[in-house]
């Protein structure tokens, strides 16, 4: 116990607790939004592009995360778009808390849009045909009919993105660069807690996070209908 309250108590550990917390309540929000607008445009069959657009959001799933990063920093570093995006707004993506949320977005994004997309296709087609006879425009289809069919998937696909993006790694070590007091988030704490041997401290976080993890379980089991 004496180790444990040692641990967190650790005034050094304030700021990565305040980051991941930040990089969490906005991935959290992001996917919502992409997820639902993602899954609604995959759920459509036949239009230009869509092959293109469902192997980009796929591709963090089977994608190693470290040469994802990698690819990631080549092109939104200096000598690529992020040159660009520098000099056009005066401030770039990698090594800063954008690039955090960059990575923590792009991890967890499949893990809503894909269950987002299952749920909208299996929806019946005659639900958006009888809303529009009761003078339903598309946009309250889309409010009334869709999202709350959808809403369940849309919730457990929320839950396993931020467990996920929360014990990223790989992407967020290219992409914020590991910069004590500015990019470090709890992930990449255990990360530097192994590589100078303070075990003790790894051990602590790594239960934290996967005590959150296993609540995560606990709730999508919950959630889960019965067969």
């Amino acid at each position: 116990m004496e180790a444990l309250a040692a641990v967190l108590g650790d005034p050094a550990l304030a700021f990565p607790l305040r980051l991941s917390l930040r990089i969490a309540v906005a991935t959290l929000c992001l996917h919502a939004t992409l997820g639902v607008a993602l899954g609604w445009a995959l759920s459509k069959r036949r239009w230009p592009g869509r092959s293109l657009l469902d192997i980009a959001v796929t591709l963090p799933m089977v994608f190693p995360p470290i040469v994802l990063g990698f690819g990631l920093l080549m092109l939104l570093g200096r000598h690529g778009l992020g040159g660009w995006i520098e000099t056009g707004f005066g401030a770039g993506l990698i090594f800063s808390e954008a690039g955090v949320l960059l990575a923590s977005v792009l991890v967890g994004l499949p893990l809503v849009v894909k269950p987002v997309e299952a749920a909208i296709a299996a929806l019946p087609a005659n639900l958006a045909e009888a809303a529009r006879t009761l003078g339903h425009g598309e946009i309250s289809i889309f409010a009334r009919v869709i999202l709350p069919n959808v809403a369940g998937a849309l919730g457990a696909g929320l839950l396993m993105a931020t467990a996920r993006s929360l014990g990223e790694v790989g992407v967020t070590l290219m992409l914020g660069g590991n910069i004590l007091g500015r990019t470090n988030t709890i992930s990449l704490e255990i990360y530097n807690a192994v590589t100078v041997g303070e075990f003790r401290r790894a051990l602590v976080l790594s239960a934290a996070l996967g005590l959150f993890s296993t609540l995560v379980l606990i709730v999508l089991r919950r959630r889960a209908p019965a067969p």
